[in-house]
Order: C-alpha cells, then structure tokens, then sequence
C-alpha cells in the first residue's frame, strides 16, 4: 500500500501534517520573496489551562488525505484574495506538549496590511474547516474532545478505555 502524502506544494501554497516538532524559521523560509515586503507567522501553541483547569496536553488527530485538500483549498483562496506571493501552514499531530506548537502559518505579501488579514484568515478557516480533532487531556482526569476552535465545548471521554 501506498504511503498517504503529507505535504503538497502547489501554486505559492505549502500545506502539511506531520507528527515532528514543528520548525517556524523552515515556514517562513517557505514564503519568503524577494517581491513581500511582509512576512507574517502565526504559531498556535498549547497552553497549560482551559478555563481553569490544568491542561497536561494536546492530542490531534486528523483524516489526512482530505484535510491537507482542505487546507490547499483554504490557502489557494487567501493567495487569490489577498495577493499573496506564497503561504504555508503546518499542522502537527499526534502528542502536542504544553509549550509547543501546534499550528504555524506563514504568508509572505508586498505590504503588511495584506500579510497580517490574510494571516488571521487563514487561521480562522481552517480552524473552521480543515479535518483535524483535538483531544485535551487534563492533569488528574480523563480527556475531552473538542472541535478545533477555541472555546467550543467538548465531550467527555473515559481515559481508561
């Protein structure tokens, strides 16, 4: 059987999963133009609480062949729309420890006004899109998946099955 691609590189857009630490100078490399004069990374990482309960990690999960086609999609749009010169956005998953990256976008453009929207945009939809799960464990109890964006309540789960 064939191994699932985790990458695609296509038409000024860089989208991947992986299961490695996750590298912001290698992102922004990736966008980076001698035509932008702005370069704008965001990096999601994982906190040590949600709404006051200790968080000891993050666990992601995803179905990849359609969620890297979810974030190419994403990540064409925000290129035409905004004017882009190139983008790149990188999920892990598996184990993510407090501290550590999750996410990392990088979108290069010949002005900041356009790197910073397209920026938040593109973290926004794919939050809202792209088919990736996370699973919050606590210190102490079980854990609770939650749809990937912010303050959506989760489910709880046995730990112990």
């Amino acid at each position: 059987m064939a191994a699932q691609p985790s990458e695609i590189n296509e038409e000024a857009c860089y989208v991947a999963l992986t299961h490695e630490h996750l590298q912001a100078q290698e992102v922004i490399d990736r966008v980076r133009s001698p035509q932008a004069g702005a370069i704008v990374l965001f990096a999601g990482t994982t906190r040590d609480n949600f709404a006051g309960k200790p968080v000891k990690e993050l666990q992601y999960s995803a179905y990849a062949p359609l969620a890297l086609k979810t974030m190419l999609s994403i990540s064409k749009d925000i290129v035409a729309r905004h004017g882009l010169k190139s983008i790149a956005m990188v999920h892990r998953l598996g184990t993510v420890p407090i501290g550590e990256e999750s996410i990392l976008i990088a979108v290069s453009a010949p002005h900041r006004e356009a790197a910073w929207r397209a920026g938040e945009e593109a973290l926004e939809a794919c939050k809202k899109r792209v088919e990736v799960w996370k699973r919050e464990e606590f210190e102490g109890e079980g854990g609770i998946w939650r749809a990937n964006r912010d303050g959506q309540i989760g489910e709880k789960i046995d730990s112990t099955t």
